[in-house]
């Protein structure tokens, strides 16, 4: 599938968190904005690094108008060991079964791999998404071009 553009709806979804408790992304509608992040797997190199810096600048990312959520194909109980070894105080959320559906919604899934690439979708209060870039499971991003997209809601 292809990525949602900016000014497209950003497909809802269900998932799970790491405290195995359902998150929906259009319970935030009309309260905050969403920033999704999309990674391929738990305690990997690059995938720490952005989201220990997310937690490390967190008040830049997620505040009382926006809220982030970051999505990869592990298990619950996988985010829950991530979670707590690394101090991350956001949603980690499972796109486990069907596997990698909300990431292939996204137009963030690789086939090859069986994993979520590096799309990245700030979504606001009215669900229309504002900042999409999807990059290779290998590419990291540049969290700063997220900041700016926040920034400018």
């Amino acid at each position: 599938m292809t990525a949602p553009a900016v000014g497209d709806k950003a497909p809802d979804f269900t998932l799970k968190d790491q405290n195995n408790e359902e998150v929906t992304l259009s319970s935030f509608r009309g309260e905050k904005a969403v920033l999704i992040v999309f990674y391929p797997f738990a305690f990997t190199g690059i995938c720490t690094g952005e989201l220990t810096r997310v937690r490390d600048e967190l008040d830049t990312f997620q505040n009382d108008d926006v809220q982030v959520v970051t999505i990869s194909v592990d298990s619950p109980y996988t985010h829950k060991v991530f979670s707590e070894r690394e101090g991350f105080d956001f949603p980690l959320l499972s796109d486990f079964w069907p596997h990698g559906a909300v990431a292939q919604a996204y137009g963030s899934f690789h086939d090859g791999g069986g994993m979520a690439m590096r799309g990245t979708f700030l979504v606001d209060k009215d669900g229309i998404v504002r900042f999409a870039e999807v990059n290779g499971p290998g590419d990291g991003r540049d969290a700063s071009a997220w900041q700016a997209a926040i920034s400018a809601l």
